[in-house]
């Protein structure tokens, strides 16, 4: 038995009496753009004062070559920007209009223009340098945990079963490879610690959501609460008594990859990382053409869509989903220890900080998808790192603001570019023969 597949939007569907009937335009990315393009003009261009550069750094260290340091006019380049921005906005209403996708280029395009009429505006007649390199790389580095744990609710939610513990998972991955890397003074076995760590926690989701089907996000939120109270317990008693025992500084050292970390740009940011990174670099690739591209994907989809038909053809259901809980919670745990071990960070109470929960919004906006998810986690390191860059330059944007960015692109990206999204079928029901 096949299911039906819904139309795509935007297309004609047939009515009760065999009369097609055209799907209703949805013009939110236009509004969205549109919203954008009023900021720019209203806020940014016509508030950039003439005459003044912004000057941007783009190479902090020694390269392949030097980049020197760039000043544009801010006020032309504010305008130019702001209009780029209304003729988005145009096309965008065009192409809804004809019902037609908008393209994920231009989503990009017009989130970059954005973004730089914004920091043309923030450094416009101002001594100090926009540092691009750190910016990208500060965002690159929050990213990494929301990453990992918006994998693990791939992995887990194509399958079926909701996990709502990568937050836990990931304060327990960081507790795990402190606590381990500290007590044998190696950060390597503190890296191996964390998934197994987190394998754990999947592994009591899975026990309690599939063989007792108990409802998943009760169980979720109860493991956060569990991981919580368990982590605090131990850092208040035995990891702060002894310190140098259990809960010691151990970073992963940096490894950089010859030649291609001297590429101005993105060689710092990509190519000059821990091997933690290098690990999420593959673990990407390898997530995305294992769930799209072999047979492990396809049951593991189809498990997570129809697994009453998927049991009819041989395919064990709560196996699976057992096996894919475990694997995302080990996932999420590696995740965790950015936090210590990859930050060369002590275990702090807490310190996750409901990043688990953005790694699942990251999820969502990213559609299911790994590399969707990358992409949505990539924008909220960014967000974040953002405001730690303007606060230090001394932009005329209200700290409180500044705090809020992320949640607020957080927003604005949920309700004007995700549109209507469909999780999988069987996503948080229990299978039961």
């Amino acid at each position: 038995m096949i299911s039906p597949v819904p139309p795509a939007a935007g297309t004609d569907t047939t009515g009760p009496a065999g009369t097609p009937v055209r799907a209703r335009a949805d013009y939110r990315t236009t509004v969205f753009y549109g919203l954008a393009a009023a900021v720019a003009v209203l806020l940014f261009a016509l508030r950039t004062p003439g005459g003044a550069d912004t000057r941007f750094q783009v190479v902090t260290g020694s390269g392949l070559f030097t980049v020197p340091v760039i000043a544009v006019p801010a006020e032309p380049v504010a305008w130019l920007l702001s209009l780029a921005l209304v003729g988005a906005a145009a096309w965008a209403g065009v192409l809804t209009h004809q019902r037609r996708r908008v393209p994920l280029w231009l989503h990009i395009a017009v989130g970059v223009a954005f973004v730089l009429c914004f920091l043309v505006w923030v450094g416009a007649g101002r001594a100090a340098l926009i540092p691009v390199t750190s910016l990208l790389a500060g965002a690159l580095a929050l990213s990494v945990p929301l990453i990992f744990g918006a994998l693990s609710g791939v992995v887990c939610e194509r399958s079926g079963v909701i996990n709502i513990a990568i937050e836990g998972q990931l304060l327990f991955g960081a507790f795990a490879a402190a606590v381990v890397a500290s007590r044998l003074a190696t950060p390597f076995l503190g890296l191996v610690a964390a998934p197994v760590a987190g394998a754990a926690v999947g592994a009591v989701l899975a026990w309690f959501a599939v063989r007792y089907q108990v409802n998943q996000i009760i169980v979720g939120v109860v493991l956060n609460t569990l991981i919580i109270g368990l982590t605090g317990f131990f850092f208040s008693t035995v990891l702060s008594e002894d310190a140098a025992l259990w809960n010691a500084r151990q970073p992963l050292g940096t490894l950089p990859i010859p030649l291609l970390s001297q590429i101005p740009i993105i060689g710092p940011v990509l190519f000059s990382q821990t091997i933690l990174v290098y690990l999420m670099y593959v673990l990407v690739v390898v997530l995305h053409v294992m769930l799209f591209r072999s047979r492990w994907g396809l049951r593991t989809r189809a498990v997570g869509e129809h697994p009453k038909a998927a049991d009819t053809v041989g395919i064990q259901v709560n196996r699976r989903r057992v096996a894919n809980v475990i694997l995302g919670g080990a996932i999420a745990g590696l995740g965790g220890a950015f936090f210590t071990v990859g930050s060369g960070l002590a275990f702090g109470r807490e310190m996750s900080a409901g990043q688990g929960f953005i790694a699942l919004a990251s999820m969502i906006l990213g559609r299911w998808s790994p590399f969707g998810a990358v992409v949505a986690a990539l924008m909220f390191g960014f967000s974040r790192n953002l405001g730690n860059v303007l606060s230090t330059i001394g932009a005329p944007v209200p700290s409180e603001m500044l705090l809020m960015l992320p949640y607020l692109i957080t927003i604005f990206a949920v309700a004007g570019l995700v549109g209507r999204i469909r999780p999988p079928a069987a996503n948080g029901q229990p299978y039961v023969k």
